[in-house]
């Protein structure tokens, strides 16, 4: 079992920039491959960003170049760098960890990934 609680997120202007953090705890959280997500409302919840247990790294093409993604293993947390925020960015973002896999696996759908925080809100506005 593993628990996850996002922090950082709140209200920014266009072109601004906000660090989320993850903190994992819980059964070796370092096993885990790592993911962002986020559900702006009316919509369907969609991939941000995802590292694997190595440090490999994926992007969706709408924050590429924009967010980086990133874990510090020593501190069993991950952490999403939001740069260049538009107000298209704005939803709740969610922190999920997924078992199994490579090491070098970084999943990119909601039902490969186990666990999942309770959000945060990151607010962009124009």
């Amino acid at each position: 079992q593993v628990q996850l609680v996002e922090s950082g997120g709140g209200l920014v202007q266009a072109g601004g920039s906000l660090r989320l953090s993850c903190a994992a705890s819980g059964r070796t959280p370092r096993s885990y491959a790592m993911g962002w997500f986020r559900q702006a409302p009316g919509k369907e919840r969609e991939f941000v960003a995802g590292i694997s247990r190595s440090g490999s790294i994926n992007y969706s093409d709408s924050v590429k170049g924009r967010f980086t993604i990133s874990r510090d293993n020593a501190k069993n947390t991950v952490y999403l760098q939001m740069n260049s925020l538009k107000p298209e960015d704005t939803a709740v973002y969610y922190c999920a960890a997924a078992r199994g896999g490579s090491s070098y696996w970084t999943p990119r759908t909601i039902p490969e990934y186990d666990y999942w925080g309770q959000g945060t809100q990151v607010t962009v506005s124009s």
